[in-house]
């Protein structure tokens, strides 16, 4: 990887579209804090993680799909960081209701209370 810069809209989820072995695992771990840039400085929303105060409000990252159970929704994964996080209860449906008025495909099982 050399000189990789983006942006990702606020609200929104971002993929990277390459070949195998081009670096999007690493740059999200970069990203993230999970491995250490040899330079330059990733931020998100102009910080860098370690000065957020709650990065999980800011950025979410999958890296591995299998790595979630498979008995589990889309929108049960998300409440369960909803509450690991301290979030507002409603926080979950908001953000499925964006992506669906996006036209994205809505998760058909209510989480549960």
């Amino acid at each position: 990887m050399d000189d990789v810069t983006f942006t990702a809209a606020s609200g929104r989820v971002t993929g990277f579209l390459c070949p195998n072995g081009a670096g999007r695992s690493t740059t999200m771990r970069i990203l993230v804090g999970l491995t250490r840039a040899t330079s330059g400085t990733p931020v998100i929303s102009g910080r860098r993680l370690a000065d957020l105060p709650n990065p999980g409000t800011e950025v979410g990252v999958l890296l591995d799909a299998s790595a979630q159970h498979a008995g589990r929704t889309g929108r049960e994964i998300l409440t369960l960081a909803q509450r690991l996080m301290g979030l507002p209860r409603d926080r979950v449906e908001q953000r499925c209701s964006i992506s669906s008025a996006a036209g994205h495909h809505q998760d058909p099982t209510p989480a549960a209370d």
